[in-house]
């Protein structure tokens, strides 16, 4: 049948009722039961109209077959008859298949473009981010394994040591809340950019800035720090914009993770440069690697995906579909967050925290060389350990603490019993290195301190959005800015006891600290939310 007979048959008709067409009362197999009736439907149909034809058959009850109704239903959207017949053959014609739409939105270009021009532009992000991260890290640990050949060369004492050890933290105390300021003023993407760029000349000046005069050398560690300080808060800015919701997890841990292997990686590489070629090599090397990343980074990334004019229409709509849009904080409430006891409870053990941690990062590998007698190369390598643990342990702790929300555990007591491992664990651990007199045990031990005390990120590290999401970014300035202040005294404080004692009166001043911290945190503690 072709077109035109298929309108005429369907075009409107005056009404005329349904027609019954009954067969006669006969029974063609008087055994014959049906089970289910019969249906039997023709549908025609194209893009603008559809037809459905329905013939039906039904049992009238009592077991037999009484009669049988055929039935046509004739459906059609709206149609101007008075449209060419030959206009409509045409279009039938040119209804495109689906096969042949798809074609069309895959472009030939997409199809044979390489993986790395398919790779979504987020992750490319989020692996640039992880890239600044593991080199922050490395520039960051380099110093202590330099310290020892440096400290030599120049006659430094103990304190001296300490003192440069903590001139990093001078700069990198400066810049917590007023780098996050910036980030959101100017864009995530200059400030990581400025943050990297500087830290990396600050990396390289090192070894001339230790010849000139121990006052220049202080300058440049807290030069270094200041570029340091702005780029968590320069990545979180830039990481809000870019992930969705649903991707924002994964994309943190990796970009974090970052600090991690960059510990690994400095500790294991800056032995072996020293070594070679000597320690300035170290700085050398690692802030020449800034730079790569500074070229790369400017001409690859954007503060938010509207700024990308590479970016793909369906990666761009994903992510911008995904958002959460957020009434901006016009007005912080200083007064209501002081009073809160959470609130000072996060602060307080933020600071005994950190007071450890930091004492670990910088003093582990004079404490292996000195103690142990570990030799430089063994010192960078024994030192690897812990932070490889800590990786490890750090996302155990997170699978253990949503596993027991998910079971019906409160959130302040998933809160309380994470932050009490990871003050309890190290306390525990240090205070067995007094009475080990081997060296793969004191390590182990080290190993055992790191791993416990990455609990932390599951306890104190998630609080923040806890008791007050809408002012975590104010709460992280607060209680970081005491981390870091307890980065500065004890890295400073080390130098001074190691002068004057030993390092059983550091190893107790640290688990004096975890010890205050747990009473404070398990007596002030939250995990409900007490800022709206």
């Amino acid at each position: 049948m072709n077109a035109r007979a298929l309108i005429f048959s369907f075009s409107p008709k005056p009404h005329i009722p349904p027609t019954d067409i009954s067969a006669p009362k006969r029974s063609f197999c008087p055994d014959s039961r049906p089970q289910t009736p019969f249906r039997f439907r023709v549908q025609i149909q194209n893009r603008e109209h559809y037809w459905v034809l329905r013939v039906s058959g039904r049992d009238s009850g009592g077991g037999k077959r009484r009669g049988g109704k055929v039935f046509a239903d004739v459906k059609s959207e709206a149609y101007d008859i008075s449209e060419s017949v030959d206009k409509f053959e045409k279009g039938l014609n040119d209804v495109p298949s689906r096969k042949e739409e798809e074609l069309e939105e895959e472009p030939l270009t997409v199809a044979e473009a390489s993986w790395l021009e398919q790779f979504p532009k987020r992750w490319v992000i989020v692996v640039l981010c992880f890239s600044a991260f593991l080199l922050c890290n490395m520039d960051r640990v380099n110093m202590s394994i330099a310290i020892l050949p440096m400290s030599a060369e120049y006659n430094w004492n103990p304190g001296t040591v300490g003192l440069i050890q903590s001139s990093f933290f001078w700069g990198y105390l400066l810049t917590q809340i007023a780098g996050g300021i910036w980030a959101d003023t100017v864009g995530g993407k200059q400030v990581l950019a400025f943050g990297v760029i500087w830290w990396s000349i600050a990396t390289i000046l090192t070894p001339v800035a230790a010849k000139v005069g121990l006052p220049f050398l202080l300058v440049v560690r807290a030069f270094m720090g200041i570029g340091e300080g702005v780029a968590m808060p320069a990545m979180n800015n830039i990481l809000s914009k870019w992930i969705p919701v649903a991707e924002r997890s994964r994309s943190l841990a990796l970009v974090y993770s970052g600090m991690y292997l960059g510990s690994v990686t400095g500790l294991a590489f800056s032995p072996f440069l020293i070594h070679q070629f000597g320690w300035p090599s170290v700085f050398y090397s690692f802030g020449s690697l800034g730079t790569v990343w500074f070229a790369v980074w400017i001409s690859k990334a954007h503060s938010s995906p509207l700024e990308d004019p590479e970016l793909r229409p369906a990666e761009k709509k994903l992510i911008l579909a995904s958002s959460v849009s957020k009434e901006p904080v016009k007005e912080i409430p200083w007064k209501l967050i002081l009073s809160k006891a959470p609130v000072w409870a996060l602060i307080v053990s933020h600071f005994c925290h950190n007071w450890g941690t930091f004492i670990l990062l910088t003093w582990m590998p004079t404490y292996y060389n000195q103690v142990l007698k570990f030799n430089l190369t063994e010192s960078g390598l024994f030192c690897v350990l812990p932070w490889l643990t800590m990786a490890f342990s750090a996302n155990l702790g997170g699978w253990i603490a949503d596993t027991l929300v998910s079971k019906g555990f409160s959130v302040t007591r998933v809160r309380k019993i994470m932050q009490t491992i990871g003050f309890l664990g190290p306390a525990f651990f240090l205070t067995q290195l007094s009475h080990i007199n081997s060296p793969a045990m004191a390590v182990l031990c080290m190993a055992c301190s790191q791993g416990t005390d990455a609990f932390s990120q599951s306890g104190l590290y998630s609080n923040h959005q806890d008791i007050a999401p809408r002012y975590s970014g104010v709460l992280l300035g607060l209680s970081n800015t005491a981390g870091v202040l307890a980065g500065v005294f004890g890295t400073a404080s080390t130098g001074y006891i190691l002068q004057h004692g030993s390092w059983d009166d550091v190893f107790k001043v640290s688990v004096g600290l975890y010890l205050f911290g747990t009473v404070i945190w398990n007596l002030f503690s939250t995990g409900e939310k007490i800022i709206d």
